[in-house]
């Protein structure tokens, strides 16, 4: 094909930032191309093509339509086709332009088959595509590797994508940070990190890699651990995801220092408050029981979406602010953004006292008639847990005996929980019974159920309790409390002494309780 005429290069600059267009003037510019008979040129009908089906103000019909009417697609053409196609979710739609591919002779690429790998939504149909891949001789693409062992370890075939990421014979940073998240996405975080610890060059993505897999798994502390020797890391700097990830960990385990720490480095640093870091920082603060930093944060961030305001009604809730909470819901409700699942969640918990118990329940029934939002286990368990702890037992229980899905333990043991709580002996002994088959392995349920007949003085019951629990091999699993020192984590549980140094704490101890009592019973003095 001949060269584009040099008369029509300010179309051809028009063309090369065409995402930066608005639909309309590439509409225009497309137009102008048909005319001055541009679009036989592939390189003009390509980026137009590109731009429908890819950009967000996207028109993806008229991609289509183009499509159709190019007669000699290239690879360029076909690979915006099926990222367009994978973008839409229409998934079959790239597989027959695949297909296509190969009946015209077109050669697929190392940019055609990573798409088409994130687009297997089953196992059978990623192996065909890995076959097809290996067919092609594109696997010695490192990032066809990495997603190859991404989407290996999604559907849980990690086996197969470490064997893959073994064969790999150009590892780079990618490829390391894809097996390494892939570990830690299927539970398998000692996995992880001992890969972690053999990167040759890791940077700050295999880094909150890392993180985010302890993170995600519940190890908070190694979480911390991993991001404390990054700062010793002078080449590498934490990215705000990162950043994120930390904080979430900081919050779980109450490492305010350490989230301090990070949030100074935010501001020394010129990070923005963005939706993720931003919201990260409300929830720590929240947390750690900072409401007055957290709100802060939300004021000074300047764009919010329904993740930032859920985690601010939450924090509200948490730390008791429950009319601050509701107001800021009705102001959402009022300017957007639209309230999710779980902002309905948050606002519920906002509801957990007794005088505001009409307005929980106009809210579980305002979600659905109002935004679709079909109620789960957690709006169950709000509900529950609010009915059970203001004393209504009986609307409780007809209320989990009329869920349309089936009540889960911790829903069982909320209207426990109510039982004790207002004195429900009789039904709280068949809900603590039926708990302990129900869930028989859960350390909690039984020590609930002991604690009811302890305060009814029946311990005979609490024995039978005891000892059903210990024949059955379930263990006690100690509820561990955190302190932080120099921004080091200790965690102890009750009547722990298991440290070196557990004579001194205990000594320590004693006396700080020896000088509290003498200041008990000097104020009782001084009060007569």
């Amino acid at each position: 094909m001949s060269s584009i005429p040099y008369t029509y290069s300010p179309i051809l600059r028009l063309l090369q930032g065409c995402f930066n267009l608005t639909t309309k003037l590439v509409k225009q510019i497309h137009a102008h191309a048909i005319t001055h008979d541009l679009s036989r040129f592939s390189y003009v009908s390509s980026r137009i093509l590109s731009f429908y089906s890819q950009s967000p103000r996207n028109d993806f019909h008229y991609a289509e339509t183009l499509f159709t009417h190019i007669s000699n697609p290239n690879v360029f053409d076909c690979n915006s086709m099926i990222m367009g196609f994978s973008k839409n979710s229409q998934y079959h739609k790239s597989f027959f332009i695949f297909k296509q591919m190969l009946n015209i002779s077109v050669r697929p690429n190392s940019c055609t088959v990573t798409v088409l790998v994130k687009a297997c939504n089953s196992l059978s149909l990623l192996e065909q595509v890995h076959a097809q891949i290996i067919k092609l001789g594109t696997l010695s693409d490192v990032y066809v590797v990495s997603s190859v062992v991404i989407v290996y370890s999604k559907h849980g075939a990690i086996l197969v994508a470490r064997q893959v990421f073994d064969e790999c014979s150009n590892k780079n940073v990618v490829c390391w940070t894809s097996i390494v998240t892939g570990y830690c996405s299927n539970g398998l975080v000692i996995e992880a990190r001992e890969l972690f610890d053999v990167i040759p060059e890791k940077n700050d993505v295999s880094y909150s890699a890392m993180v985010s897999g302890y993170v995600r798994n519940g190890c908070y502390n190694e979480g911390i651990e991993v991001f404390r020797e990054l700062k010793s890391c002078v080449n590498v700097k934490p990215n705000g995801s990162l950043l994120a990830s930390v904080l979430n960990a900081c919050a779980a385990v109450g490492a305010f220092q350490e989230g301090k720490w990070i949030h100074s480095f935010i501001v020394e640093n010129g990070f923005e408050y963005e939706l993720e870091l931003g919201t990260a920082l409300i929830d720590f603060y929240a947390k750690c029981g900072w409401m007055r930093s957290a709100e802060k944060i939300f004021d000074s961030m300047p764009s919010k979406d329904v993740t930032t305001l859920s985690a601010m009604i939450m924090g509200l809730a948490i730390n008791g602010k429950n009319k601050m909470a509701l107001e800021l819901f009705a102001k959402m409700e009022k300017v957007g953004p639209k309230p999710n699942a779980v902002t309905f969640v948050g606002v519920l918990t906002a509801c957990n006292h007794k005088y505001l118990l009409s307005k929980a329940w106009w809210l579980f029934e305002h979600m659905s008639k109002t935004y679709g939002i079909t109620p789960s286990i957690e709006h169950y368990g709000c509900m529950v847990d609010i009915l059970a702890r203001g004393g209504k037992i009986s609307e409780t229980l007809s209320f989990i005996n009329s869920m349309p899905i089936a009540p889960d333990g911790a829903i069982w043991g909320s209207l426990l929980n109510g039982c004790l709580m207002h004195g429900h002996i009789e039904l709280g002994q068949k809900v603590g019974k039926y708990l302990i088959e129900f869930e028989p392995h859960h350390s909690g349920r039984y020590i609930l159920l002991a604690n009811m007949y302890a305060n009814m003085g029946r311990w005979e019951g609490v024995s039978e309790t005891r000892k059903l629990m210990k024949d059955r091999g379930v263990p006690v699993i100690s509820a561990w409390s955190f302190v932080e020192i120099d921004r080091n984590i200790h965690k102890f549980v009750v009547d722990d002494k298991s440290r070196s140094y557990s004579r001194e704490i205990y000594e320590i101890l004693s006396h700080l309780g020896k000088e509290l009592n003498d200041f008990s019973i000097a104020k009782d003095v001084l009060l007569f």
